[in-house]
This record gives C-alpha cells, sequence and structure tokens, in this order.
C-alpha cells in the first residue's frame, strides 16, 4: 500500500526525492499514512479543488481492503516556506 502510493506520488510532484511516507498504527483498525513532500509540490498532491489527494485517498482505502476498517491520507508539512514568499510580497495598489 506504501510503495504503491510512493510510486503515484513521486510522479505527480516535481522533487520526487523528497517524497517519504510514514504509517502510524492508531488501535487495531485505523492506520493514518503521512505524506511529506517538498513544500512547491503541496499544490500538486492536493490537485484542484482536492481531487488528486482524495483519488489516492480513495485508491489507499481499496488497497488496504478488510485488514483496517479506516485508513487515512495526511499531507504533512503544507507549503510553510512558500506560503511566507506570498505573505512578505507587497500588494498592488
Amino acid at each position: 500500500m506504501i510503495e504503491l502510493l510512493t510510486q503515484i506520488l513521486r510522479h505527480i510532484v516535481e522533487h520526487p526525492d523528497q517524497v517519504k511516507i510514514t504509517a502510524n498504527q492508531e488501535g487495531r483498525d485505523k492506520v493514518t499514512l503521512q505524506v511529506h513532500v517538498a513544500p512547491e509540490d503541496v499544490g500538486k498532491v492536493i490537485g484542484r479543488e482536492g481531487r488528486i489527494i482524495n483519488a489516492l485517498r480513495l485508491l489507499v482505502r481499496a488497497g488496504a481492503g478488510k485488514r483496517f476498517q479506516k485508513v487515512g491520507i495526511e499531507l504533512v508539512g503544507a507549503g510553510e516556506p512558500a506560503s511566507r514568499e506570498r505573505a512578505e510580497q507587497p500588494e498592488a495598489v
């Protein structure tokens, strides 16, 4: 499941070497996959109106089958440097 998600993400982002996924088991029947990508790739992983991240969540849930009742994807470190650069730019008057 993690290998599939890693391969898909590496083909979506511009910095495939920075894709990292960690799995956190929460109880017996819940797993959260934390996805770490470069700050400038966060938008590509989310996609327009969240379509890509939602499709990835659907694939992961289908891949988990009956092993886990709940599997989720959490995007970690969502673009701190990119948001700071935008905040520092003066507004056009």
